[in-house]
């Protein structure tokens, strides 16, 4: 992860020095460069360092839906090796620039007029290279878009998000009664939102590789206590779930920071974001409560006999799901 860092840092600064078309050979490393520079109100200038990638003959074809060539003239600057645009709209993380190269990949540096700037390394698949906007942190666009994409998002990943749903299928494994079930869902509601926050807002590192295996330990923790509350032995965890439910909410908090941080967040967007994918998150958790609880109720008045005995397969089947999770995710910890 740190020589990846350290790579696009290096890249960066590279792109950021004078340098002239010579000092880089594009047909041996097979990877180009370009700044992408928001010039004035939905203008940009896509400037390439490389003069020996292939022409883009057809400029319409490389740009998003609504956006269109400038001539030099109308941007008051000379372009050497490139062009300008404009579009209806500003670019947003929506938006892709397909470019017809056959190469390796490209380098992008972005530098947008609220002064922020961001670079990615973009991969061809040799035929043609797609910048997405989304990695070079452009503009969420209207607070309709914002709300609808994070929002989607926040459900996706908790809808898709197995090892999530798996704890929360342990906590109402764990938990007997309608209100230590709701104060159990709210402690692990309310931890992993702290959590989820500080990271978005970067007070906490999120490091992708022992939050993962850290989260797999904990529905294995889980599921051993819930072995163990079939057994008759209790303890603190099944007096008070909620507790467990905080501490391990805390956990999967760094797991849903990591998946938005990942989105490439502009920091004006941080907090409305941070906001409707935290609220995704919440609703598909909720749905996937509602489905189990009915499916659970549902089970005990059709099968009265097997319900009980379901519950403690389900406790071994968690835990031997999590364990295979934790060892396949042991090795990229201890770097492996």
């Amino acid at each position: 992860m740190r020589q990846g860092q350290a790579f696009l840092a290096l890249v960066a600064a590279t792109l950021a020095a004078p340098a002239v078309a010579s000092a880089h050979d594009v047909d041996v490393t097979s990877v180009a460069r370009a700044f992408l520079d928001q010039i004035g109100p939905r203008r940009y200038l896509l400037s390439v360092v490389d003069r020996k990638v292939p022409p883009i003959t057809s400029v319409e074809d490389v740009l998003p839906q609504g956006c269109a060539p400038l001539p030099a003239e109308a941007v008051g600057t000379r372009i050497v090796a490139g062009f300008a645009f404009e579009c209806s709209s500003e670019l947003t993380f929506d938006d892709v620039l397909t470019l017809p190269w056959p190469l390796a990949g490209v380098v992008v540096l972005a530098r947008w007029t609220d002064g922020t700037d961001a670079s990615a390394y973009f991969r061809g698949d040799g035929r043609e290279v797609l910048v997405r906007m989304g990695d070079l942190r452009a503009s969420a666009g209207t607070v309709g878009r914002l709300a609808e994409r994070y929002f989607t998002l926040g459900v996706e990943h908790i809808v898709f998000g197995i090892d999530h749903l798996l704890f929360v299928l342990g906590l109402l494994l764990l938990v007997r009664g309608f209100w230590p079930l709701v104060k159990t869902v709210t402690a692990f509601t309310v931890a992993h939102s702290i959590t989820l926050g500080l990271a978005a807002l970067g007070y906490i590192p999120v490091h992708r590789a022992p939050v993962e295996a850290a989260i797999a330990l904990s529905v294995v923790l889980l599921a051993r206590e819930i072995v163990m509350g079939y057994r008759g032995r209790v303890h603190l965890v099944h007096r008070q779930p909620w507790l467990v439910a905080f501490a391990f909410g805390l956990l999967h908090g760094l797991g849903f920071a990591g998946a938005l941080g990942a989105m490439g967040l502009r920091s004006s967007d941080i907090p409305l974001a941070l906001l409707l994918f935290n609220g995704g998150v919440e609703a598909g958790q909720i749905a996937f409560i509602t489905v189990l609880v009915i499916l659970h109720q549902s089970l005990r008045k059709t099968t009265p006999m097997l319900s009980p005995r379901m519950e403690p397969l389900l406790g071994y089947s968690l835990g031997v799901v999590a364990m295979l999770w934790l060892l396949q995710r042991l090795p990229a910890v201890l770097g492996a």
